[in-house]
């Protein structure tokens, strides 16, 4: 006898505010980033090009994270029967690649610059930064008006606020060059905004293959699920055969095989179970496989 579980609870399928506030910031972001690109052509500001390469990447995470809620209306069918949630893991994957290879050419071209320094236009890149600074603030206020629960939304959050130290940073260069015509601090600076990339890129590629390997969400011990389950829920003689793994960051699933008292009611357990599951763990996606004392094949707790 086993039990299985669909209910998403809390896993809303019309997130019309989350959608339009990433959008609009997704729009803001890549608008600007095309503005900062020529800015710093113009300029010959590596800082300038290192934010933009970091705006570059954070309008693909503020698409993707809009695609992915215009996405995630679209029902599950015999193909795919998890719908279309994994999708925005694949790309944010490739994403987080992609984020290693611009750090690595930033990192590249300010050597370069430091060995054979190139003239930079503060006044310019003054002015852009300072442009750049304002669309981040602004796209940052307009996320708050989503859902600040939405992992979509945190995450989308977090890239402007990295695009938001990476305009600070291209501010204090121009200042500096400004007041004292030191021209290595733009290299220098622009380092540091390759150091917010890689440390950006690590999380989001470490999270997003953790993912796509079935790994255990990172909430989740299965060990103490175990002993959690055979204590709490009366009639469970023990736990075994635990698998936990997620669609998403918000869609935890498990597999577990319970073993019952002689005298236990299955029905009862079984409902037992999935409460503590839910309730405990903030697992609602559950399937359970109930045995008595002995399986089919003889084996005690198989």
């Amino acid at each position: 006898m086993h039990g299985h579980d669909h209910s998403d609870h809390g896993h809303s399928h019309t997130h019309g505010a989350n959608e339009r506030s990433v959008g609009i910031a997704a729009l803001l972001t890549g608008g600007f980033m095309m503005a900062e690109v020529v800015g710093g052509l113009l300029s010959g500001s590596l800082a300038l090009l290192a934010d933009a390469g970091h705006m570059l990447t954070d309008f693909a995470s503020l698409a993707l994270a809009w695609f992915g809620f215009r996405l995630v209306r679209k029902p599950a069918d015999w193909k795919r029967t998890y719908g279309f949630d994994r999708f925005s893991i694949l790309v944010a994957f490739v994403n987080g690649l992609t984020l290693f290879a611009i750090a690595a050419w930033i990192t590249f071209e300010a050597i370069h610059r430091l060995r054979q320094p190139v003239e930079v236009m503060g006044g310019l890149m003054f002015w852009v930064a300072c442009a750049g600074l304002a669309v981040n603030v602004l796209s940052f206020l307009i996320l708050q008006s989503g859902d600040k629960e939405n992992l979509n939304i945190r995450a989308a959050a977090l890239h402007v606020m990295g695009d938001l130290l990476g305009s600070v940073a291209a501010i204090a260069a121009a200042l500096i060059i400004i007041f004292t015509g030191w021209m290595p601090i733009d290299p220098i600076l622009s380092v540091l905004v390759a150091l917010i990339i890689l440390r950006s890129a690590w999380r989001v590629v470490s999270e997003s293959a953790h993912i796509l390997l079935e790994g255990s969400p990172t909430h989740i011990d299965v060990r103490e699920i175990e002993t959690d389950l055979a204590s709490a829920v009366s009639g469970v003689a023990d736990i075994h055969h635990v698998h936990a793994w997620s669609i998403t960051q918000e869609r935890p699933m498990i597999t577990l095989h319970a073993r019952l008292e002689p005298s236990a009611n299955s029905d009862a357990v079984l409902v037992a179970i999935k409460k503590r599951l839910a309730t405990h763990f903030k697992i609602t996606h559950a399937t359970v496989e109930i045995e008595r004392e002995t399986c089919v094949d003889g084996h005690k707790g198989c």
